[in-house]
């Protein structure tokens, strides 16, 4: 019989020889993709978990952004929250707000030894997320800009010209009409409407959504959006709606699934909808610039962002932000941001993906996919760089609900946008004196 140190050593030489030289450093992401984006999410971990042995990404989807925002405070309240945070752009202005709780992905990049340029970035991306300092906050993962989809098959089969998509309202209005003429049910429906309609109509215009630059220059801003023309817009989309043009689908991104399914025929809605339709869509369709008005001096101007970012939660160990920052520099590659624009319609964050991308052929091959970054990539002005305001989840549930009070016949465009207006701005008072430590 053996010895028991013989027996205790040949154990132990067992358990070394299956045990991994050193254990991987698990970094959870909280997020909220569905669907198709749900799979690039997951594709993007595995891939770079796959591409290296330190690290290991663990995607987890956490309901919508609103309240993946919610839950992830809570759970880091309790000390119990995710390393990244996909947050979405409205969301913005409170987590710069909130102190402590973040560490900019400036200093976890630079901490790790990654060599961070914000400069390589799109001027409109990099800009949203960067502090007054200089410095960025967020890492922009999915970023969008809002672009207008048509159902070429219904275009032809009503009459109408597939070769160039309606460029104006007034197009729009008169193509709904062609569609509904040709036993169309629903011509027009809208996706985001606080975001398309009021926030990217604003900066496509070149008018203020919100003075102080749209919150970019001061806590102290406040909404206008109930100027002439935000009315006229409002007050042409209820007539639309009267008439059976357009067809009000629901909030956020539920109006979607009616176009992807060809029940409606035209949507205005994100950039990061392509993926969808591309795999799902049974027909041809074309994606184009948002519809602007042409009598509206230096219309159209530039969109503005959306989708999300990836912040960078407090309270973890130096290791653990090493993953993180190598998992950034891995997304920041041209070749993967190349490969993911061209999968999902987000923005490819950096100029060098966008390079890649039109050197691939892949624009003139998919025509219309170069839409969102031409419409991006516009010289701003101070009205169009951007909207940065506090509490604004909660002021998109607002714009939801008066919208629907408008489309619904219960309000006027201007009784609508005033309540916005007022309402909107209430919270934005709160927001600047809770931020003043008021």
């Amino acid at each position: 019989m053996k010895s028991r140190p013989l027996v205790l050593a040949s154990i132990a030489v067992t358990v070394a020889l299956s045990a991994p030289a050193h254990a991987q450093v698990e970094i959870h992401w909280w997020h909220s993709m569905t669907a198709v984006n749900n799979e690039w999410v997951n594709d993007l971990a595995n891939d770079f978990n796959a591409s290296q042995k330190d690290y290991k990404i663990v995607p987890t989807y956490k309901g919508t952004y609103d309240v993946s925002m919610t839950t992830a405070v809570a759970a880091f309240r309790a000390g119990q929250g995710p390393h990244i945070l996909q947050v979405f752009e409205v969301g913005t202005a409170t987590m710069m707000a909130s102190k402590g709780a973040v560490v900019p992905v400036t200093q976890v990049m630079k901490d790790a030894g990654f060599k961070f340029d914000p400069a390589a970035y799109i001027p409109a991306v990099a800009g949203y997320y960067t502090a007054p300092n200089g410095q960025m906050l967020s890492f922009p993962l999915n970023s969008s800009t809002t672009v207008f989809y048509i159902n070429k098959d219904a275009f032809k089969a009503a009459g109408i010209d597939t070769s160039k998509a309606p460029a104006t309202w007034p197009e729009v209005a008169l193509a709904a009409a062609k569609l509904k003429a040709s036993g169309h049910k629903c011509p027009l429906t809208i996706a985001w409407q606080g975001w398309t309609q009021l926030e990217s109509f604003s900066t496509w215009h070149n008018v203020e959504l919100a003075t102080k630059s749209n919150g970019l220059k001061g806590l102290d801003a406040r909404l206008v959006a109930n100027s002439p023309l935000h009315v006229r817009h409002i007050e042409n989309l209820a007539n639309m709606s009267k008439q059976g043009l357009f067809i009000y689908k629901g909030r956020a991104n539920v109006p979607e699934a009616s176009f992807v399914s060809g029940e409606c025929a035209m949507i205005t809605t994100s950039s990061g909808f392509y993926g969808n339709v591309k795999k799902n869509a049974k027909f041809d369709f074309a994606l184009a610039s948002l519809p602007y008005y042409p009598d509206v001096p230096g219309a159209p101007q530039n969109t503005v962002i959306g989708g999300a970012s990836l912040w960078v939660l407090a309270g973890k160990k130096p290791a653990e932000y090493k993953g993180v920052a190598t998992f950034f520099n891995y997304l920041s590659s041209p070749e993967v941001q190349s490969a993911s624009h061209k999968r999902t319609g987000y923005l490819p964050i950096t100029m060098a993906a966008f390079a890649l991308t039109e050197k691939s052929g892949f624009y003139k091959e998919n025509p219309g996919t170069d839409t969102a970054v031409n419409q991006m990539v516009r010289k701003v002005t101070d009205k169009s760089r951007g909207i940065r305001l506090g509490n604004y989840v909660q002021i998109r549930t607002i714009e939801d609900e008066e919208f629907e009070n408008v489309w619904g016949g219960k309000k006027t465009a201007q009784e609508g946008l005033d309540s916005i207006v007022k309402r909107g701005n209430e919270l934005l008072e709160r927001f600047e004196k809770a931020s003043k430590g008021g």
